[in-house]
């Protein structure tokens, strides 16, 4: 006599194992996140007045290699214009004012002999009046002409005043600037204000 065994036989086909009380669940995975790259923004197109380099060389196209070319030889050309004109003017200032073979140091070396030589220091007469006399060239659009001036500055007075200031142009009178009156020169004293001497 078999044994009764008490198994309860299912339909074939049906080979998964239920279990009562447990619902299915879904998971998503978090190593999809951020994985798949966000469309890539067009970049703008690179022409020679908005390129600021931040974009590579091997990325550029042709037309944009063209573009930052050209930006970069104007650029380099204008550095070479300044450079060349800082040049000259350093060339000239050299030549003629500061190199010791210029015009302006042969003057000054002349002028600084003068001042240094007691023949030429300043001239006092017998009453203590000091004395100023100057000769110089005037160049103007027509002609040249040659001009002279006396100025004295009297014992105990901070001004000089004039003796005689004119012009000699080649073929014209003499033109006074200032002609002291003979009063004025014995020693008549005059209303002085910012330099202009009233009272004349």
């Amino acid at each position: 006599m078999r044994p009764n065994l008490l198994l309860r036989t299912t339909r074939s086909g049906a080979c998964s194992t239920s279990f009562p009380g447990l619902a299915s669940r879904t998971y998503s995975s978090q190593t999809g996140l951020g994985a798949a790259a966000a469309p890539k923004q067009r970049r703008q197109s690179i022409t020679p007045f908005n390129d600021n380099g931040s974009v590579p060389w091997r990325e550029l196209s042709v037309t944009e290699k063209m573009a930052r070319t050209t930006q970069q030889g104007f650029n380099g050309g204008l550095i070479a214009i300044g450079l060349v004109l800082t040049g000259t003017v350093v060339y000239f200032l050299w030549t003629d004012v500061f190199s010791p073979d210029s015009k302006v140091s042969q003057f000054n070396r002349a002028v600084d002999r003068i001042k240094k030589d007691a023949r030429y220091s300043e001239k006092v007469d017998a009453r203590g009046d000091s004395h100023l006399m100057m000769h110089f060239y005037v160049d103007g659009p027509l002609q040249d002409g040659v001009a002279q001036l006396h100025m004295v500055k009297r014992q105990g007075e901070s001004d000089y005043e004039y003796r005689y200031f004119f012009v000699d142009v080649k073929g014209h009178d003499r033109v006074y600037l200032e002609k002291a009156s003979p009063e004025t020169g014995a020693g008549k004293k005059q209303l002085s204000l910012f330099g202009v001497k009233w009272g004349r």
